[in-house]
């Protein structure tokens, strides 16, 4: 062994090196009993670093959610402000004269007086110690907050608090976390969600009519036949023996199932006979695939086929019935380019000889501004024609409006009784049919307890009949209510079979609803790409919902690489489409202007029609927004209007800034009464700031200034926090390069284990 002193002034070993050397010697000769002693050392270590950081979370919460009154920082920060109205050049610390520099860290250290602060300042140098100690063996001494580097920033923001101040600026003090909640984005759309629970608009082509209505009590003879007689080959309609056994097949009865592969033979012959009603059914069996592969192509020849029977047959007799059915056949656009102005006049041919089928789909283009101008009156009246004549559809939509006070005053009672009545006529009707629509429409109804009693169990009997006759929405109602953990008949397997039947054919809500599942991982192992491929189905055929889940799966970045293109590409379909939280986070994309270019104008506009939907969110931004008038002129009177619609719905963050506007008579006339109506309401939600104004109602200081010191605290508990994630431990940690190496050095000195490195020359 050769020793040696690496500094070439001294000719000799010092007391400190023989000590390294001892140290170094032991560590080698007993490398492998150390290794154990180091293991239970890092054990212990790191269990009491786990211990400090949870330690320092708390008191970083209590820093959060605390309030903070100090007079010595009030003076400050008033005089503070006060100078800094009569300074020029750069408001930052690094740019103002050393005797404001001495004020603002007054202010820190002031501030760090608090005991919440001194507590997690104290933690936090104990678990930056944790990190020297690898590396120095003399620890610094303890430095004042205001001196320490990490936590310079809290400096410019005493000096932004004190322009603010000076400039009696309107502060918005807390909503930093206004932001609808995972549960109320998907409560309206994403998390059962989606739209509303499935009632889609029944399209005309999805009317069953009264068979008797339809073939007997026609006031002018039909050419149909009931003996089969026509001449083969002769175009005509005719609910014969042969015709109405296949409908039979198709639909079922109580006594037997469906039998689509006869039903299909039955209605081929029955075609080829020229029975146009046979023709229509073929086409509906290969538009869904009932009994035969899914073949629109073969649909769309069987539907113009059908219109073209139609039509010979009302030019060699007219009919109101066949008038009916070729206005169901353009509105739909079965058989032809839909045309619903081409509709309504067969519609209107038909009506004009009494048809109440004609009445009730006329009244539906007039309800819905297709092929006549909207007219909710003129609506209602045909539909209460077409109800006088027991047309439960028509029972169903008078409802409504009856309910919604469309085209007639409001009338509870009424309502009411026409739902009933809907109801009751859907029942006859599928006791004569047996359609799947009929089926679906009945389920709904017992589901909500529309119109009767709410009853889940027979809602399941008919979904489940008409989800077997190829009803894609009651498939999807299916799948929902054996999802739902709550109905009383949960069955996972059942449920995802349903789902992905009904999104296999197409329904944009099954989609969006399995997506969800395969995009959260709930029953089905997750996958984020077929959730996509789902999500991207449903809005293509223009789900909001879907539109919007994908435009915030991009927005994040968590589950896919961030894509802000595809972001504002989804989200803005969404928000044309109406879905309040596409426009309400567009919104607030165009205002931070950090991945789109910033759009004051498009801001408001999105923000508006958020707000109007009832968006909280929204109206309490547009509040903001009119109160502080920094891209738009302030409107106080606009301002308390938003900020009234959002505080009645329960947002704390509204009702705090009303109370504190009622309460100092800023922009409003002073009203204590509700000011405490207000600021109650917000601190029973748990705003610290609102509690903060109701201790300190009779306070003649400046409101602002007495919640400088709360603020301040509350901005110092976010820059530990930031700090804290820095430290061992935390998320994301990246140690620096230099730090590194000295970490290594060091462990190398400790006597780690032969793979960790080589063996070194140690030099003294």
């Amino acid at each position: 062994m050769i020793i040696y002193s690496t500094d070439p002034r001294k000719g000799y070993v010092t007391k400190s090196a023989i000590e390294n050397m001892r140290s170094s010697l032991a560590r080698e000769i007993f490398r492998q009993d150390l290794l154990q002693i180091y293991s239970e050392q890092t054990i212990q270590r790191n269990t009491l670093t786990e211990q400090s950081r949870n330690t320092l979370r708390e008191h970083l919460e209590q820093m959060r959610t605390g309030t903070y009154r100090n007079t010595v920082i009030e003076d400050l920060m008033s005089r503070l402000a006060e100078k800094l109205k009569h300074t020029t050049g750069k408001k930052q610390y690094g740019y103002l004269q050393i005797p404001l520099k001495e004020l603002v860290n007054k202010i820190v250290d002031e501030l760090a007086k608090d005991e919440r602060v001194a507590a997690a300042y104290a933690k936090w140098y104990e678990l930056r110690n944790e990190v020297l100690r690898t590396y120095k063996d003399k620890l610094p001494g303890p430095i004042p907050l205001s001196q320490q580097k990490e936590f310079k920033q809290i400096k410019n923001i005493v000096i932004a608090e004190a322009i603010d101040l000076g400039n009696h600026r309107l502060t918005f003090e807390g909503d930093e976390n206004a932001e609808p909640t995972h549960e109320e984005e998907t409560a309206g759309g994403d998390d059962t969600p989606g739209p509303p629970m499935a009632e889609p608009e029944v399209v005309l082509h999805e009317v069953v009519e009264d068979q008797d209505y339809n073939f007997y009590d026609t006031p002018s003879p039909t050419p149909a036949s009931d003996s089969g007689d026509e001449e083969p080959g002769k175009l005509h309609i005719a609910w014969n023996d042969r015709y109405k056994e296949a409908r039979t097949l198709l639909y079922g009865n109580d006594d037997m199932e469906p039998n689509f592969e006869q039903a299909l033979q039955l209605f081929s012959e029955e075609a080829e006979d020229g029975n146009a009603l046979a023709m229509h059914d073929l086409g509906r069996m290969y538009m869904d695939g009932l009994g035969v592969e899914m073949d629109t192509d073969a649909a769309s020849c069987w539907y113009e086929k059908t219109l073209s029977a139609f039509m010979d047959i009302e030019t060699e007799k007219e009919n109101r019935y066949i008038e009916y059915r070729i206005g169901k056949m353009y509105a739909a656009g079965l058989g032809t380019a839909q045309d619903y102005e081409e509709a309504a006049g067969w519609f209107n041919t038909a009506v004009l000889q009494n048809h109440k089928y004609a009445q009730y789909s006329l009244a539906g283009l007039y309800y819905r501004g297709q092929g006549a101008a909207q007219d909710f009156y003129t609506a209602f009246e045909l539909y209460r024609r077409a109800a006088r004549q027991q047309v439960p559809y028509a029972d169903y939509e008078l409802a409504k409006m009856y309910r919604d006070g469309v085209g007639t005053e409001r009338n509870a009672e009424e309502a009411e009784l026409h739902f009933e009545e809907a109801f009751y006529g859907f029942r006859k009707l599928e006791e004569q049919n047996h359609d799947d629509k009929l089926q679906y429409r009945l389920g709904q109804m017992l589901y909500t307890g529309t119109g009767t009693e709410k009853d889940v169990e027979a809602a399941i009997g008919y979904f489940e009949k008409s989800a077997r006759l190829g009803n894609v929405h009651a498939q999807y109602m299916l799948g929902r209510i054996y999802l739902d953990a709550d109905s009383g008949h949960e069955n996972v397997l059942q449920a995802i079979l349903w789902l992905t039947k009904a999104a296999d054919n197409g329904n944009d809500l099954a989609q969006y609803a399995l997506g969800k599942l395969y995009r959260d991982g709930n029953h089905v192992e997750m996958d984020i790409q077929k959730a996509i491929s789902l999500f991207t189905l449903s809005a293509e055929q223009d789900n909001s919902y879907a539109a919007y889940a994908l435009g915030k799966l991009y927005l994040t970045g968590v589950e896919v690489p961030k894509d802000i293109d595809s972001a504002i590409k989804w989200l803005t379909l969404s928000a044309e489409l109406g879905n309040q939280f596409a426009q309400y986070t567009l919104a607030k994309l165009y205002l931070a202007g950090e991945d789109v270019v910033s759009d004051i104008p498009k801001v408001l506009e999105l923000f508006l029609k958020s707000a109007e939907q009832g968006n909280q969110y929204a109206q309490y931004q547009l509040g903001r927004f009119y109160l502080k008038g920094e891209h738009i002129p302030k409107d106080a009177k606009a301002a308390i209007k938003w900020l009234t619609a959002s505080a009645e719905q329960d947002n704390q963050y509204a009702q705090y800034q009303l109370g504190k506007l009622y309460l100092l008579g800023k922009d409003v006339s002073p009203d204590r009464e509700t000011a405490v109506h207000w600021l109650t309401h917000s601190a029973e939600q748990g705003n610290i700031y609102a509690q903060f104004f109701l201790d300190h109602l009779d306070s003649f200081r400046d409101p602002s200034l007495l919640l400088a010191a709360t603020r301040l605290l509350h901005h110092l508990s976010r820059i530990f926090h930031e700090e804290e994630r820095r430290l061992p431990g935390g998320p994301s940690i990246q140690v620096e390069s230099k730090l590194r190496r000295k970490i290594r050095e060091k462990k190398l000195a400790q006597g780690h284990a032969p793979d960790d490195h080589e063996q070194k020359i140690t030099t003294y």
